[in-house]
């Protein structure tokens, strides 16, 4: 039989109910604040995080998912979503805009660890 890999979870339509208002909630109190909402892509150049996070440290010796495309180049799924941001907001010129500019978002993190209860 099929099993859900080892440290994640499937949530079923009845728990749905409850993350949904978990972020109507997060996004009300976003908006309401001034702050606008930004989707990164769940990969991201390796090296993006080797530089944010730190060449010798776990998350990148250790936690990260990565692997070669098609053309050689090193991908990673995202480990954290605070580097994903900061390229976006440098990459769309995002500095021109009047500061400060207020982003927030939603998004899953890959990272290779034990679970742990809690």
């Amino acid at each position: 039989m099929y099993r859900a890999p080892r440290g994640t979870a499937d949530v079923l339509p009845e728990e749905h109910r409850y993350w949904h208002y978990v972020e109507a909630k997060a996004r009300a109190l976003g908006h309401r604040y001034g702050y606008g909402q930004l989707a990164t892509p769940v990969f991201e150049n390796t090296s993006l995080f080797v530089r944010s996070v730190g060449q010798g440290t776990d998350i990148v010796e250790k936690e990260m998912y990565s692997f070669q495309d098609r053309g050689g180049e090193s991908i990673t799924l995202r480990p954290e979503g605070t580097a994903p941001v900061c390229r976006a907001y440098l990459e769309h010129g995002m500095r021109n805009l009047p500061q400060p500019v207020r982003l927030y978002y939603f998004c899953p993190a890959f990272r290779y660890e034990r679970p742990q209860a809690g």
